[in-house]
């Protein structure tokens, strides 16, 4: 019965939230000019990611995106939620699943759609970058596209990503950086610099 709950009633429920807070609230968009049949490796904070759908959506109203979302228990749940809400998923992460998951990425790519990555997930630490998004990019060429969205009312919790709730009737802006091509960096200094693009925006 627990399961049951924790994977299809929780998020069934969590998704009509998310779906309430976006009607009633005002939306800014900041998005630049991309070509819309280019694949790209989108990457956003692990703290960050309740409202993405509706960024992605907003860049690419006819595009496929899979989000990479690790094989721990609360990960069926963040699957189930995001596939509401038109994402779909890919299972797997750096610390468990992470070369069948790194296949499945690539694969994705070459049929010309996108992949999320949360860079500091599934455990941190907040606002670090993993090497899988290098490894991505660098092995599809496909080019980093980094979402962030603030809130101006907000629950934050007391977790390890300091995870944000946006409340009903806020304000909230949703930004797009210009994409970034890593493929002539080394693995270091391409983190360094994700790093740096995604904290430009990033919620506090």
């Amino acid at each position: 019965m627990k399961a049951f709950l924790i994977t299809r009633v929780v998020p069934f429920i969590l998704q009509l939230f998310v779906r309430f807070i976006y009607l009633t609230s005002k939306k800014v968009f900041h998005h630049p000019q991309i070509d819309e049949n280019e694949s790209f490796v989108i990457a956003f904070w692990h703290g960050e990611l309740l409202m993405q759908p509706y960024n992605y959506k907003k860049l690419k109203p006819t595009g496929k995106v899979s989000a990479m979302i690790s094989q721990h228990k609360d990960g069926e749940a963040i699957t189930r939620t995001v596939e509401y809400l038109g994402i779909h998923s890919i299972r797997g992460s750096s610390s468990k699943g992470g070369a069948k998951a790194l296949i499945a990425a690539i694969k994705e790519i070459k049929a010309k759609n996108d992949i999320a990555i949360t860079p500091d997930g599934p455990r941190g630490p907040r606002h670090s970058v993993a090497d899988g998004i290098v490894a991505i990019s660098k092995k599809t060429n496909a080019k980093i596209l980094v979402f962030n969205c603030k809130a101006t009312k907000y629950w934050q919790f007391n977790s390890w990503d300091k995870f944000i709730v946006p409340k009903p009737f806020g304000r909230l802006e949703f930004f797009i950086e210009e994409p970034i091509d890593i493929s002539q960096m080394e693995m270091d200094e391409a983190k360094a610099f994700i790093k740096e693009k995604m904290l430009v925006n990033a919620m506090d």
